[in-house]
């Protein structure tokens, strides 16, 4: 069952104060009696706690009888403060925008003054989970021993601002949007984003191999209805996505405080022991974008994923990959 944490007035990098903050929040395992074997493993655009549960289990890397995962929901994902939860005069389309240092902030407050942890053996996550991980890196270096994003970056390409800017107008031209004071879903704008994901969350590949067979579609257009429209229409909230989407569209390690913009910057003062895994055909985030990263953190290794399943390679929609994610975790953690 998850737990929520009181933040309190949580002033933002914005400027905005979120009165009543809240971090909810799901725990797997026991906290060791000298805290010392938790693992912070964030959530992912408009993914919640239990869509982590993939890559923990007995016998894997993230070994609840062994460690004390911790999955913190973003954010703006519907469970954590967001646009759908949050009173006036912050509600809705009011809602202000939320960086990935603010979540990241968040969570540390939950990790330190809840846990009382100071030393995280692991950070790990997919897709936005994996910006929280680098931002997590950055913004508290003597704290995080090894960090593992794996189909995420720590900044936000011009491609793949050009990939939410598709998905941002599919949203917000349903005439039912009503610029974010809607009282109904806007379903169609739903709908629209959910057939613009389609087209980049698996490669091209993926699509050649007729892989959604595997998935238990029986046609294309079957499943770009009951996956994707599907997907966006599970309880996912138009004014959530956008505020997920803008930090998403706005993550860059390089405006953690202190750093004045300077991406490179940041990723060296990085002192985790560092994998970072894109997977091979990956269309938001890209291997090349990932050795980039990997050139600027000192000591990092790069480990593509062999698969053809896209940025899916890391949402635990197949073994063989979820088999090399958890495998290369458990390398990390031996080290």
């Amino acid at each position: 069952m998850a737990t929520t944490f009181e933040l309190g007035d949580f002033v933002l990098q914005s400027g905005a104060t979120l009165r009543g903050a809240q971090l909810t929040y799901e725990t797997y395992g026991d906290l060791a009696e000298d805290k010392s074997n938790a693992i912070v493993y964030p959530t992912w655009y408009s993914g919640r706690h239990q869509d982590n549960e993939w890559l923990i289990g007995e016998g894997m890397a993230l070994d609840p009888s062994r460690y004390f995962i911790i999955v913190p929901n973003m954010l703006g994902n519907g469970l954590s403060s967001s646009p759908s939860n949050t009173p006036p005069p912050y509600d809705r389309a009011r809602f202000p925008n939320v960086t990935m240092y603010d979540n990241v902030e968040a969570q540390y407050r939950l990790v330190t003054e809840h846990f009382g942890i100071e030393r995280l053996p692991l950070v790990t996550g997919w897709s936005m989970g994996a910006g929280q991980t680098y931002q997590w890196a950055v913004s508290h270096p003597e704290m995080v021993e090894r960090i593992a994003p794996f189909c995420g970056s720590p900044r936000c390409s011009y491609h793949n601002k050009v990939f939410l800017e598709g998905v941002k107008a599919a949203l917000t031209a349903d005439a039912a949007f009503e610029n974010g004071w809607y009282t109904t879903p806007p379903t169609k704008g739903l709908r629209a984003a959910a057939r613009v994901y389609a087209g980049w969350g698996f490669s091209q590949a993926f699509y050649w191999d007729r892989l959604w067979e595997q998935l238990g579609f029986s046609s294309l257009e079957d499943f770009l209805v009951g996956f994707w429209e599907g997907f966006f229409l599970d309880d996912r909230d138009a004014n959530n996505l956008l505020t997920m989407l803008w930090t998403w569209q706005n993550s860059d390690v390089g405006q953690t405080p202190g750093f004045n913009g300077d991406t490179k910057a940041a990723l060296a003062s990085i002192k985790a022991k560092t994998l970072v895994m894109p997977g091979e055909k990956d269309l938001y985030f890209p291997p090349e974008d990932e050795a980039w990263a990997v050139q600027q953190i000192p000591g990092a290794e790069l480990r593509v994923i062999p698969s053809v399943w896209g940025h899916f390679a890391g949402h635990g929609t197949n073994p063989v990959d979820t088999a090399f994610i958890d495998a290369a975790l458990k390398e990390l953690l031996a080290r």
